[in-house]
């Protein structure tokens, strides 16, 4: 079934549009949930609250990309039990390391929003993303954006794992710079 009829299904609100999404995105939505928290069974219930999540959104939304609006509740569902799992000493999972790659770029400051404006950073990032080579790009987004295990971007990209952490370095000093150069405070 394709994105346009799922998304028909959650209009008509037919409870198929459960099942067809699980049957297409459950693996997907599964895998970003469980490198955000290490866990199984958080990540499951992670996933069946983003059904439930999509099932409230639509209608009024219509997502024109359905995995890509999929993959963003998953993976904001699954910061938040990040969070509280934190707060309460447990879970793990990659999230530890990525933000820890992250943090000379944010350098972890809770004025961050206040620092910058939010839209003008995110199309500048966006900016750099698209001036990289899609390799590269698939590389940064797989790490920063679905918290993918340096591992498994090897294994993905058929490169050992510091060849890819390598790349990655490199991709974050030449976005620290780019930032640097538009006159961003890092």
């Amino acid at each position: 079934m394709d994105d346009a009829q799922i998304v028909q299904l959650y209009w008509d609100r037919n409870e198929q549009a459960i099942h067809a999404t699980s049957d297409k995105y459950g693996n997907y939505c599964t895998s970003i949930a469980k490198n955000i928290l290490g866990n199984q069974e958080d990540a499951e219930e992670c996933v069946n609250d983003t059904y439930l999540n999509a099932w409230n959104a639509m209608p009024p939304y219509r997502p024109s990309i359905l995995s890509t609006f999929l993959g963003k509740i998953t993976r904001n569902l699954s910061f938040n039990r990040y969070k509280h799992n934190t707060a309460d000493k447990r879970g793990s999972g990659e999230l530890p390391v990525v933000l820890e790659e992250l943090s000379d770029l944010v350098s972890g400051k809770d004025d961050v929003e206040q620092a910058f404006d939010q839209k003008e950073l995110t199309k500048a990032i966006d900016t750099f993303l698209d001036r990289l080579s899609p390799k590269k790009r698939s590389i940064f987004i797989s790490r920063y954006w679905y918290t993918d295990s340096i591992s498994e971007i090897a294994v993905r990209h058929n490169m050992n794992d510091g060849a890819v952490s390598m790349t990655l370095n490199r991709i974050r000093l030449k976005l620290h710079n780019y930032l640097l150069e538009r006159g961003f405070e890092l």
